[in-house]
């Protein structure tokens, strides 16, 4: 700890004077200047692996404060999150656990993780599931979020949504509205809906909303207890028994099993 301190120390000197314009290096005494370069250049050859752990020190640092930061968005934000009206909702929409999700139709990993977490979520049977469209991938990745909720507004998202979930390869606009109509949607109808004003807007909140929380990428998670308490994000291709654990965690009030 001691000599990390010091590195860091020698760093931040090292780092302050080397971006000091010539007029304020001046103000150093020359043999001043040198002694702190010399005493930096030192330490650093003898000991080259602080910058490493310099490093990983600040980006520990930074990753702390960026989920701090997402713990006040959370909280802040919480019926935005977990009770947006205009949001697909899957599972049991009274359940005790939230999973938002935050995806794009055109992102594998969102297709993997699919069936684990409803067939996770179904043998619960106490989880409410929320969709956010976050189509950050392709244009044609807007256009499939905006088909799906087009096709809520005519009762068949869950028809759709499986549908372009389930299609393995890139979703193309050909591709997408002929998987509407197998799905059983009238092709015409969501061409004309999803390209009203409210859907935009939607799509648009979802994207700033998940920057808020310093999401970035796709398939992610917020879990939480149904009043938003206990929540933590996660990203990635979960498989089905860690969405069991989440699901037992987040009952526990984020505790793991024995914890105090």
């Amino acid at each position: 700890m001691i000599r990390n301190t010091f590195a860091a120390i020698l760093l931040a000197s090292a780092a302050t004077l080397a971006a000091l314009p010539a007029q304020a290096q001046e103000t150093f005494d020359a043999k001043q200047t040198d002694a702190v370069r010399k005493i930096v250049r030192d330490y650093l050859m003898e000991h080259p692996e602080v910058i490493g752990e310099a490093i990983e020190s600040l980006r520990e640092k930074m990753r702390a404060q960026a989920e701090s930061d997402a713990k006040k968005a959370i909280e802040s934000r919480k019926d935005e999150i977990f009770s947006d009206v205009n949001d697909p909702v899957a599972g049991n929409a009274k359940g005790d656990v939230v999973v938002v999700e935050f995806f794009d139709y055109n992102c594998p990993y969102c297709k993997v993780v699919l069936d684990p977490m409803m067939e996770a979520v179904k043998a619960d049977g106490k989880v409410k599931v929320v969709f956010k469209d976050m189509p950050i991938l392709s244009e044609d990745s807007l256009t499939a979020a905006r088909v799906a909720l087009a096709a809520k507004k005519l009762g068949k998202y869950d028809d759709v949504h499986r549908a372009m979930m389930k299609f393995r390869g890139k979703l193309d606009e050909k591709t997408i509205f002929r998987l509407v109509g197998e799905a059983g949607a009238n092709v015409d109808q969501i061409k004309k809906e999803m390209m009203a004003p409210e859907i935009e807007k939607q799509i648009r909140k979802n994207i700033e909303l998940a920057h808020a929380l310093d999401i970035s990428s796709t398939p992610s998670f917020v879990v939480a207890g149904a009043d938003g308490k206990a929540a933590r994000t996660m990203s990635g291709a979960i498989e089905g028994q860690v969405f069991k654990q989440l699901f037992d965690i987040t009952r526990k009030g984020g505790r793991l099993t024995g914890a105090n």
